[in-house]
């Protein structure tokens, strides 16, 4: 089992971000309300309240911070509707970094949530990533 959890610094602004645009719900809240369990992607979602500045892990040279940020894992939300889904993200407070562009596979657009979390959107177009496929 996959858990997916991602920290925010304001949970109910995460929670209506992520509801209002990506389409998840908020299936329940745990641990004295600051963390919410979220329902609708392939794997649950939890959004996890940490304050700016506090310290990640023992060994994390710095702080949380929420400010767009480059990590080398991220999300990728695969949806029917590329344009629409793009526009109920950016109605919601994302920011588009890269415009929707046409893949072998499909169509990707790469996009930051408000607390500084990059995230893709895309769309399978023919076999998905059976398009590229080896061997």
């Amino acid at each position: 089992m996959l858990l997916v959890n991602v920290d925010v610094d304001d949970l109910s602004r995460g929670i209506a971000f992520y509801e209002r645009g990506l389409g998840l719900r908020l299936r329940r809240r745990l641990f004295g309300g600051k963390v919410a369990e979220l329902e609708g992607a392939a794997a649950p979602i939890f959004l996890i309240e940490k304050p700016e500045g506090s310290a990640a892990s023992a060994a994390a040279p710095t702080p949380r911070r929420y400010a767009r940020h480059w990590t080398p894992v991220h999300l990728e939300f695969a949806v029917e509707d590329l344009g629409a889904a793009v526009e109920r993200a950016e109605a919601a407070g994302a920011r588009v970094e890269r415009p929707a562009q046409r893949l072998a596979w499909g169509r990707i657009a790469v996009l930051a949530d408000p607390f500084g979390h990059g995230f893709c959107l895309i769309q399978f177009e023919g076999r998905g990533y059976g398009e590229v496929e080896s061997g």
